[in-house]
């Protein structure tokens, strides 16, 4: 009883201590949540309702701007497009990122501080001060209205910051790991495959979740490469689609919610795992 008495006020003080960050955690969630909930229930209004009762629930409810949009092939074939340049796209970014980082993070070599420095200028870079040179470029090379003409940018774009992440945790790996592999028999490539790889699975995670979710809202650089409709992807469909039905507001917010539905859904699979796996992993190292 004694004991109880005794971590009572202490568990009080402490609550008190972090009342101003829940309450800060609260209004950043509202801040968050409450236009994403406004949007998919416009989305069922019709936009008479919506311009009667702008904040009301609707009534009566229609399913069909949700339905509708769902039952059209271009939907699901933005869906599809969007897809395969994000997964291509990260495949690339995290092979390409973890092979460079690993150099970056494992040997010694003469100018390598120098090279890692200009990988991170990268990040300072505005894709918008190259859009004229990589559209000269691609069409030079062919790739306009082809997937491969937003894919090669995007991973290119995505490297500096994949690189830093990966050395960052490619570093943490104690040495002795592989003087023990070396004496095992392994090679360089050897430890990096066998070894770091599968250590290194949750900022592999991270990286791959931050590559998907960017290519999948990137909308300047599809918008460059395709004049085409059959390789657009969800970004270039929403504004076709909002000029289209520029006056039924209601399906116009049913389109947005569902082109982010994939995203959303991706990343709340996959977040708990990155957060707790990569916790897991740097205790680890």
């Amino acid at each position: 009883m004694t004991l109880t008495t005794d971590k009572t006020p202490q568990a009080g003080r402490r609550r008190f201590r972090t009342l101003p960050l829940h309450v800060v955690l609260i209004v950043v969630g509202a801040v968050m949540a409450v236009p994403l909930l406004y949007a998919v229930v416009s989305g069922f209004k019709s936009t008479d309702q919506l311009s009667g009762n702008p904040v009301g629930l609707p009534d009566p409810w229609v399913v069909s701007n949700y339905t509708d949009i769902l039952g059209s092939g271009s939907f699901w074939r933005l869906v599809g497009n969007s897809t395969l340049i994000a997964v291509a796209t990260t495949v690339i970014v995290v092979a390409v990122s973890a092979l460079a980082a690993f150099s970056f993070a494992r040997f010694a070599f003469r100018g390598r501080e120098v090279l890692f420095t200009l990988f991170t200028m990268g990040l300072m870079f505005p894709f918008a001060v190259a859009a004229l040179p990589l559209f000269l470029l691609l069409r030079s090379m062919g790739l306009l209205d082809n997937p491969l003409g937003v894919i090669l940018p995007q991973a290119a774009f995505g490297l500096p910051m994949t690189i830093i992440i990966l050395r960052g945790f490619f570093r943490e790996i104690p040495g002795e790991l592989e003087e023990a592999a070396t004496l095992d028999g392994c090679g360089p490539l050897g430890f990096f495959w066998r070894v770091l790889l599968p250590m290194a699975r949750p900022a592999l995670g991270t990286v791959s979740v931050l590559a998907v979710v960017t290519s999948w809202n990137n909308f300047f650089l599809p918008l460059l490469v395709f004049t085409d409709s059959t390789w657009w992807t969800i970004p270039i469909g929403v504004q076709q689609f909002q000029g289209q039905y520029s006056a039924d507001t209601a399906r116009v917010f049913a389109y947005l919610v569902l082109a982010m539905v994939p995203a959303l859904a991706f990343y709340s699979v996959a977040e708990r795992q990155l957060v707790g796996g990569l916790t897991a992993g740097a205790t680890k190292g």
